[in-house]
């Protein structure tokens, strides 16, 4: 199918590859700083690769040799001299949680690579990956409370990829660690010593996707994502159900037959 027309952008650059898009934050003059119109256009790109797009992969990644510094600081001065009232802080907040989750629930593969520092937000747009690689010298804290404001909207983002306990330990004390210790917790899944390296570690990442169904891949993450939060017999039935509709859909029936036939499905490239 055609690929839907992505948005056009001033503060990122996109670019798409063999069913492959590669997300770069591009304000490298702010560390990548996540401002508003960063966050809208982010949006718009999970709006458009989130229905009936060809896209199989989505790699995130900044400009500038730095991921991602966090939120734009001038922005949150802003906000407090306009004056706005406490409904109107909470709702610009509520925005920015709707874009974490929205990264997290894109139906493609996510990878996230991590050079530099992804400090704060940044940390949290990486928690809301897939597959996380990050350089061994690379800068990681979750400086909210430093600041005297919480990590709100990145901490279920935070606890979902490390866990509980060094979530906690990490939100609470504003730790710096680097990349090395990133793997360690859990935070990344694999560790380069370059940029070169993290291209090779993408590399390996995208071949093994484009094995798998799309279609598969969308519905299992699906069921990842709403594992931990219903009961096991709503779970039991969402599982039945998606397992159902992959088996006698189109691609349940090309990777069986492909298996039988000792042959490559047709989505394998």
């Amino acid at each position: 199918m055609p690929m839907r027309a992505l948005p056009t952008t001033r503060s990122l650059v996109l670019e798409e590859e063999g069913g492959w898009l590669t997300v770069w934050l591009d304000r490298p003059e702010t560390r990548n700083a996540l401002s508003g119109e960063m966050a809208e256009e982010l949006k718009a790109v999970a709006v458009a690769l989130r229905d009936d797009s060809p896209v199989r992969g989505v790699t995130f990644r900044g400009k500038g040799g730095t991921f991602c510094s966090g939120g734009d600081l001038k922005g949150f001065r802003a906000i407090v001299e306009e004056g706005r009232t406490l409904e109107g802080v909470a709702a610009f907040s509520r925005a920015a949680g709707e874009l974490f989750h929205m990264i997290n629930a894109l139906p493609q593969v996510t990878v996230m690579l991590v050079e530099g520092a992804a400090m704060a937000g940044g940390l949290g747009l990486v928690c809301a990956g897939d597959f996380v690689a990050v350089t061994a010298d690379a800068r990681f804290a979750l400086t909210e409370t430093m600041l005297g404001i919480p990590p709100a909207q990145i901490a279920p983002l935070v606890v979902q990829r490390i866990g509980l306990a060094a979530a906690r330990r990490i939100m609470l004390t504003a730790a710096r660690f680097d990349g090395n210790e990133a793997h360690r917790i859990g935070l990344a899944d694999a560790v380069a010593q370059d940029a070169a390296g993290l291209a090779a570690i993408e590399g390996e990442v995208r071949r093994n996707v484009m094995q798998c169904a799309p279609g598969a891949i969308a519905v299992t993450k699906e069921l990842v994502l709403a594992a931990p939060h219903l009961p096991r017999e709503e779970m039991l039935d969402r599982a039945a159900a998606g397992f159902a509709r992959c088996l006698t859909g189109e691609e349940g029936r090309e990777g069986v037959a492909a298996f039988l036939e000792k042959r490559k499905p047709c989505w394998a490239v």
